[in-house]
């Protein structure tokens, strides 16, 4: 007689688009029911979904501010009546706006804020709770808190936090058998990386590292992929996938 073995379940942030959709794609191929949450772009959710459900994987979409509390528990109510339980909490979403410290809107240092450093802190909260023995959690860092590029200091800023974030809760969730890391790419062929880049600043960053070119979603998702399942004993630490730039 054969035992199943029971479906890990992922909820990815960020999980329509570029990174954050590769890395759900990854896990649902390494055989993960996923909860891919989106912000606002419905088509791109419905793809998505559409998509991984094609290759005989199970995918729904949510919808959730990952910024809310109450809409990023919602997201994990479906994930545990959909699928049993959460294993895997991948939290791509975040948004880069760029500019010179002396000159930054304030207001965009709020909303960059509210996205990349509150709604990290919401989505690991629930993730802390809810996660079962034997998951991950992965964050999503920047190598530009390395860099120390100029107009880079707010993203930079509340890319530091997710770094500080993940390792404190690595260590708090002691016993558990949880593992906590970050994830910080180089300079990604994407929407959020391209947006507002002219081609000479694009071609200076893909000859920045030793490989010689831009990194493409999928090189990320394969670390995603090793730390959401057999890489157990990386637990507190920031991964660089950077080509090797630093």
């Amino acid at each position: 007689m054969t035992t199943s073995v029971p479906r890990r379940v992922a909820i990815v942030t960020g999980g329509t688009r570029g990174i954050g959709r590769a890395s759900a794609e990854r896990l649902a191929a390494d055989g993960m029911a996923v909860v891919a949450v989106y912000a606002g772009n419905k088509d791109a959710a419905e793809e998505t979904v559409t998509g991984i459900i094609a290759t005989g994987a199970r995918a729904v979409a949510v919808q959730a501010d990952v910024a809310d509390e109450h809409a990023v528990a919602a997201a994990f109510d479906v994930a545990e009546q959909e699928f049993g339980g959460v294993d895997v909490v991948v939290n791509a979403a975040g948004i880069m706006l760029l500019g010179p410290l002396a000159e930054f809107d304030l207001d965009a240092l709020d909303r960059m804020h509210r996205t990349n450093i509150r709604g990290t802190f919401v989505v690991n909260q629930q993730a802390a709770r809810r996660v079962r023995s034997g998951g991950a959690i992965i964050n999503f860092s920047s190598t530009v808190t390395k860099l120390a590029l100029p107009s880079y200091a707010a993203y930079a800023a509340s890319k530091g936090a997710v770094d500080a974030v993940s390792l404190i809760l690595a260590r708090e969730l002691r016993g558990r058998n949880i593992t906590v890391n970050a994830v910080a790419p180089g300079p990604i062929a994407s929407d959020l990386y391209f947006e507002g880049k002219d081609q000479e600043t694009i071609e200076r960053a893909a000859k920045a590292n030793p490989i010689e070119r831009l990194g493409v979603p999928a090189d990320v998702a394969e670390v995603i992929s090793a730390l959401a399942g057999p890489a157990r004993w990386i637990n507190g630490q920031t991964i660089y996938v950077n080509g090797g730039v630093i």
